[in-house]
């Protein structure tokens, strides 16, 4: 992991949180954007991200660069007091460089070209791509290294987002390499894949294409290995182009993630990203029909964290209100701006920035909300707007503070994820993302703070490691939760964990596999549910998606399933590992059955649950080692309470032991030091 340099970016911002966003001044006439710096200080703006989608402009044909009108902007920017983080152009490449080489057009998995027209439309393995790149990158960095607005640099935008993976023949002939790297021998790479299964055996790397839409399933270690592929190209068109940065300036380098990635076929592995990053930035849109999408956005957060190694990060875009690419594009209710805003300021972001600044007249995002909205400054969103920067001014102290009191960590390791993604499994419905959502808000609802980690990391500092649905688990990742429980921690393993190796490879001997002796509880079948079908148990209500036929080794049953053909099988059971306890859930709890049990194995862990009212109020602290805030945030219908003794920063009210926060309300107290 590189050094973290959040602080360098608040310190030019005289300790601030960074608050603005995307500005795209090329969308306007020149005129406008007096106005933009005028209303960028009214609202409290402190640094905005320019020139993401500004190569075609930045160099109107290949070699002929045209500066002048970025330097009028950052000049006008500096001069308002408004700093930069600037970015180098490469996200999309104008249609001038795809028509003069086709060849770097990205294909899908049927074999069609992906035409320019949108954004992104470039393969990642590319040479002409990486190469004009490279160019672009150093023009800009050779001008604006000095300049005085710039703090810090933002290399392309959302990799992956639109184009990845790619399978054209230029990505077929960097897969051929890359596998050449990861094997050396053809025959590892035949043993590691099953080629033995359907005739597939391969006798030298060239004949090995990407996983392209075929008959029916493609070999699944195949496209195991074309995700991790996919994923390394991406980072090395990242790590040239920061290099660059990095050679002709001092200051930190960032791109944007998407943090989970939901929708995204295949994304990347973030945990591998995060060791090239000066400072970890995300992305978050709230699912705007989620009814807790709040406490996704939560989740989300909390996994940014872990990534940013438990250090503060950028929240780099994030919307107003509504967005344009959901099916239905609901506007934020009345004070959800702010609530969103400082859920992530909450759980570690020192910045709060958003998509876009001034909402777009004409494009693919002009429904997109921003803090400027079409309807000006006599609107809901503008006054929302200026309140949270008045907002994040008043609890300016918190800068460089880390959440603390995590005493639950979450595994989530990316090729588990992929893996579980694999066609032809048990059960369309078992859904990594919602297993780990499942546990995450049980743990929400009481007010528990948690951190995700990779199963290989030191979990030493827990009391409590969730491991939901790691469906590939590797001999060290399996290790090292056995460590961790046999010296007196308590894990959850939960049904589709530790099935197969880092190969895809199924672990033979009984289910689950990697975890068998650690949950005491052996799986000989697996009995998925019918769409919407719920099995009752003896105990903790009843399981969704998935149902077991199995038996207790060493492990006590705390709940069997009461139905079905798995009646009687063990649906839940601990084990005692050395000094610590393993439980294995063998189906998808309801969301009460989850906190039920939730609850228990807290209590039984002795790891404390803050005491308030209400499951949507949303309890974090941060601390700098000396001073600690507590962040009540009110997503419920009700008022709520919580036990809490300090002084607001956002009233400036102090509290008496207890704390009432309002429906909708916020408070970020400082805590009072007993």
């Amino acid at each position: 992991m590189r050094k973290q340099r959040m602080s360098e970016v608040t310190s030019a911002l005289s300790g601030q949180i960074a608050f603005g966003g995307d500005y795209n001044p090329e969308q306007w006439p020149e005129h406008v954007w007096l106005e933009d710096v005028r209303l960028m200080q009214e609202a409290g703006v402190n640094l905005v991200t320019v020139g993401v989608f500004s190569w075609a402009l930045l160099e109107p044909e290949e070699g002929h660069y045209d500066f002048g009108w970025l330097d009028r902007v950052l000049n006008l920017l500096h001069a308002g007091g408004i700093s930069v983080d600037l970015a180098n152009a490469t996200a999309t490449p104008p249609p001038w460089f795809s028509r003069a080489y086709p060849q770097s057009l990205p294909v899908d998995e049927r074999g069609v070209v992906r035409s320019y027209g949108a954004r992104q439309a470039f393969c990642p393995s590319s040479p002409d791509y990486r190469s004009a790149t490279a160019r672009l990158t150093t023009a800009i960095v050779e001008r604006y290294a000095a300049h005085p607005a710039v703090v810090m640099w933002h290399v392309h935008n959302e990799y992956g987002c639109h184009n990845q993976p790619c399978y054209c023949e230029v990505s077929g002939a960097a897969f051929q390499r890359w596998l050449e790297r990861k094997y050396d021998d053809i025959d590892a790479l035949n043993e590691a894949w099953g080629t033995a299964f359907w005739s597939q055996h391969y006798y030298r790397f060239d004949e090995i294409t990407p996983p392209r839409q075929s008959g029916t399933f493609v070999n699944p270690t195949q496209v195991l290995d074309f995700a991790r592929f996919s994923s390394d190209e991406l980072l090395d068109c990242y790590r040239a182009e920061a290099d660059i940065l990095r050679a002709h300036s001092p200051l930190p380098v960032t791109t944007n993630f998407m943090g989970f990635s939901m929708g995204l076929d295949k994304p990347i592995d973030y945990w591998a990203w995060a060791d090239h990053m000066d400072l970890v930035s995300n992305d978050h849109y709230l699912v705007a029909e989620d009814p807790r999408n709040f406490q996704e956005l939560a989740m989300g957060a909390d996994f940014v964290r872990g990534l940013a190694s438990g250090g503060p990060w950028v929240l780099m875009e994030h919307s107003t209100s509504a967005v344009n690419w959901q099916p239905r594009n609901i506007a934020k209710r009345p004070g959800e701006l702010r609530r969103n805003s400082l859920q992530h300021i909450a759980r570690g972001a020192d910045a709060a920035l958003f998509f876009q600044w001034r909402a777009a007249k004409a494009g693919s995002e002009k429904f997109h909300s921003a803090l400027l909205p079409h309807a000006g400054t006599d609107s809901r969103v503008w006054r929302e707007v200026v309140e949270l920067g008045a907002d994040l001014v008043a609890i300016a102290e918190i800068v460089g503070s880390r959440v603390c009191g995590a005493a639950v960590a979450i595994i989530h390791d990316t090729d588990a994820r992929w893996a579980s993604e694999l066609d032809s499994h048990p059960t369309i419905d078992a859904s990594l993302l919602n297993e780990t959502r499942l546990w995450h808000d049980a743990l929400y609802r009481l007010g528990v703070t948690t951190d995700f980690r990779r199963s290989t990391d030191d979990l030493s500092s827990y009391g409590l490691v969730v491991v939901p649905m790691q469906y590939l688990m590797t001999d060290a990742g399996a290790d090292s939760l056995k460590s961790f429980a046999g010296n007196g921690g308590t894990v959850v393993i939960t049904y589709q964990s530790g099935i197969v190796d880092e190969d895809d490879h199924i672990r033979l001997g009984g289910y689950p596999g990697a975890f068998l002796s650690l949950t005491g509880t052996r799986i000989e079948e697996f009995y998925p549910l019918h769409e919407g079908e719920e099995v009752e148990l003896t105990r903790y209500g009843s399981g969704r998606v998935f149902s077991e036929l199995g038996r207790p080794l060493t492990s006590e049953v705390l709940a069997e399933f009461a139905g079905g053909p798995t009646a009687g099988s063990p649906a839940i059971t601990r084990n005692r590992v050395g000094t610590g306890t393993v439980y294995y859930v063998g189906t998808s709890l309801t969301p009460a059955g989850a906190r039920e049990l939730v609850t228990e194995i807290l209590t039984a862990s002795s790891i404390p649950v803050p005491q308030k009212s209400g499951d949507d109020l949303e309890i974090t602290r941060r601390s700098d080692g000396t001073r600690t805030w507590l962040f009540a945030i009110n997503h419920g219908s009700a008022d709520a309470v919580v036990t809490v003794d300090g002084v607001d920063l956002l009233t400036g009210a102090a509290t008496e032991g207890t704390l009432t926060v309002a429906s909708g309300g916020v408070a970020v107290v400082r805590e009072t030091v007993a």
